[in-house]
C-alpha cells in the first residue's frame, strides 16, 4: 500500500486547533486605553520648577541633589514645602483662580535603584507637588523613537 494514512494527523491538528481556540481568549486580555500620540513633549523650564538629580551612592545609599546641592530626605521635604508655600504666596494665595503650581523634574541615573527615585517622588508628592516628571535624554540622531 503506497498511500499515507493522514487521518491521525488530521485528528491531532483538529484537537490542537480546538485547544488553541479555547486558550487564546483566556491568555489575551486587553484593556481599552487611549494612549497619547506624542513623539516628543519638550520641557518648558520655568524658574519656579524644582530640578532634582538622583543617583545611587556608595554602599547602596541614595544621593539626591536639589539643583547642585546634595540633600537628605528630611531636607528635601523641608525645602519642597518652603518652595511650594513661597510660590503660592507669590501668586496671591490659594484662592487665586490662575494659580500655577511649580513642577518637580527628576533626572535619574540609569543605574540608580528604583527605591531612590521612588523615594524622591514620594517626598515631593508628600510636600504637595502635584506634578512630578522625569527628564530623559533623547536618543542620538535627533529623532525620538516611538515606544
Amino acid at each position: 500500500m503506497s498511500d499515507i494514512n493522514t487521518t491521525p494527523l488530521v485528528d491531532v491538528m483538529l484537537v490542537l486547533l480546538i485547544i488553541f481556540l479555547i486558550t487564546v481568549p483566556v491568555v489575551v486580555q486587553s484593556i481599552d486605553l487611549k494612549l497619547p500620540d506624542v513623539r516628543h513633549d519638550p520641557t518648558t523650564t520655568k524658574p519656579e520648577n524644582v530640578s532634582l538629580s538622583v543617583k545611587g551612592g556608595p554602599g547602596g545609599t541614595c544621593e539626591v541633589y536639589w539643583n547642585q546641592t546634595q540633600v537628605n530626605s528630611g531636607d528635601l521635604l523641608q525645602r519642597a514645602v518652603k518652595k511650594l508655600e513661597a510660590e503660592i504666596a507669590r501668586q496671591g494665595g490659594v484662592n487665586n483662580p490662575e494659580l500655577e503650581l511649580p513642577e518637580a523634574h527628576i533626572r535619574g541615573d540609569v543605574n540608580t535603584p528604583y527605591r531612590c527615585i521612588g523615594g524622591a517622588i514620594f517626598t515631593m508628592q508628600r510636600a504637595g507637588f502635584a506634578r512630578v516628571g522625569f527628564i530623559s535624554e533623547p536618543p542620538a540622531g535627533g529623532v525620538t523613537a516611538r515606544l
